[in-house]
């Protein structure tokens, strides 16, 4: 069976040097907040070309970490992608907000900016921006709302590490960011893992400190903060993985490349490619024209394919957001991707003879 997922080959390429720097903290006895965690931070907000960064234990913390450092929570509303996972909005409900949906654009799957401006009311405070499967969003125009109305922006890049837009990392781009690393993501650890990216001094220090209880200086709790650390063990193993990151997306790059290149079926939609903008494939996400998905799905297990569902079902059907009274047609473009969209195999160290296999299954 060819897997949907598989770490073992970048795993096994770099055991060696996992095993080190896990010796090294074991050596150490030092486990939360340490060195391991401070270089990290300062190698990633290097990388993201950002001044700041602040390990967290996972994307949605992240996220939530930022809109509470913002103030953002009772009665305020975040625009959010009607097409994403469920924890972009769970980040805007544990905050205390509302999220607001807006649908995405057919071609990208990413929000729409064009319709941005229809969701915005004086309760408005941020537009959070998903870079799905990532793609990257159409940050200029999104940039371009959240200037008229004075809106924060946030970037969820939990599926976009090393993604660029024109000449910009994400992560870069809005006011701030929220990461994810868990495990199957372009940069994942050996566990849950996050951080938050910022150029904002202010937003930074008040970020670092809540994810500590609160305290920007042992003891001394200026807010009520929340347990939510980055572990020097997942901080070291990141530290390794940073090293080969470039290099594993262009290899995910490489795979879409001979997907788009190769799949000759007319029945399904291929990823859109988008000018000036660096997609890093977390997903190779195509749809089936028809809406004849278990056929096709049953059609590649048995050609020994195994494919994942990228969302079944969308946020504002879940029972988590039945109180929202959303009904089903309401965002009929996000309801048409859950309903006809397959990822792809994609993982670094998939085998050109596998690749070539699924696509001669795909034709098929």
């Amino acid at each position: 069976m060819i897997k949907s997922c598989d770490f073992s080959s970048i795993h096994k390429d770099i055991k060696d040097q996992l095993k080190q720097v896990a010796n090294r903290v074991i050596d150490g006895n030092w486990f939360i907040l340490g060195k391991e965690v401070e270089q990290f931070e300062l190698e990633y907000a290097r990388y993201c070309g950002v001044k700041y960064c602040i390990g967290v234990n996972s994307g949605l913390d992240a996220l939530f970490l930022i809109l509470k450092a913002l103030n953002i929570g009772c009665n305020d509303e975040v625009i959010v992608p009607a097409h994403t996972f469920i924890a972009s909005w769970l980040a805007v409900s544990y905050a205390g907000a509302k999220p607001v949906p807006v649908e995405p654009d057919i071609q990208t799957y990413n929000i729409n900016p064009q319709i941005i401006e229809y969701k915005i009311t004086k309760n408005t405070k941020a537009i959070m921006v998903v870079h799905l499967y990532g793609l990257p969003a159409n940050m200029d125009e999104i940039k371009q709302v959240a200037e008229a109305y004075n809106l924060v922006v946030i970037e969820d890049a939990a599926q976009a590490h090393g993604a660029r837009y024109k000449t910009q990392t994400v992560g870069s781009i809005g006011d701030a960011a929220g990461f994810s690393f868990y495990p199957v993501k372009n940069l994942g650890a050996l566990g849950d893992g996050g951080a938050v990216t910022t150029n904002d001094y202010k937003l930074a220090l008040k970020v670092r400190a809540l994810r500590n209880y609160g305290a920007e200086k042992k003891y001394h709790c200026s807010d009520k903060g929340f347990n939510s650390r980055l572990d020097e063990m997942q901080a070291a193993f990141l530290r390794i993985k940073l090293e080969y990151l470039n290099k594993w997306n262009q290899d995910r790059q490489q795979i879409a490349a001979y997907y788009t290149n190769n799949i000759d079926n007319k029945k399904y939609v291929l990823p859109s490619e988008i000018q000036d903008v660096q997609h890093v494939y977390h997903q190779y996400v195509i749809r089936i024209k028809n809406k004849k998905r278990e056929d096709v799905q049953n059609i590649l297990s048995d050609g020994g394919v195994q494919t994942i569902i990228h969302y079944p079902i969308p946020p504002h059907l879940t029972e988590a957001y039945a109180d929202l009274g959303f009904k089903k047609g309401v965002f009929p473009i996000t309801e048409e991707i859950a309903d006809t969209c397959i990822s792809l195999p994609i993982y670094n160290g998939l085998e050109i003879d596998k690749i070539k296999k699924v696509v001669e299954v795909l034709n098929a």
